[in-house]
């Protein structure tokens, strides 16, 4: 085995520290375990990829479940019915609302 010294930011070392805490583990043994997770994992291959797997990692992004798989499968609208529902609803579209709601540009 090899020893590595990184230095962190102290921001940084507190998370890996904290999660060492809530692990019951060293704080090398949980820094051992992150850098061959990420370093074993392949590379995303596009930038879309890469896009997902950042936001999925940072808890913003989910898989549908089983029951929303199930309802989307079960799903027989067209494009053109989706689209002149949406003509059907009343009010402003969700993107002018937005674009209100920001206000004007400075």
């Amino acid at each position: 085995m090899t020893v590595v010294t990184l230095d962190l930011p102290i921001d940084v070392y507190q998370r890996l520290r904290d999660e060492a805490g809530r692990t019951g583990k060293s704080v090398e043994a949980v820094a051992q375990e992150l850098l061959i997770e990420r370093l074993e994992a392949p590379a995303p291959v596009s930038e879309r990829e890469r896009a997902t797997e950042i936001l999925r990692a940072a808890g913003l992004l989910t898989e549908p479940g089983p029951e929303m798989k199930a309802r989307a499968a079960r799903s027989t609208a067209t494009l053109e019915e989706v689209r002149a529902a949406f003509a059907r609803s009343p009010g402003k579209p969700l993107s002018e609302i937005v674009i209100e709601q920001r206000g004007p540009k400075e």
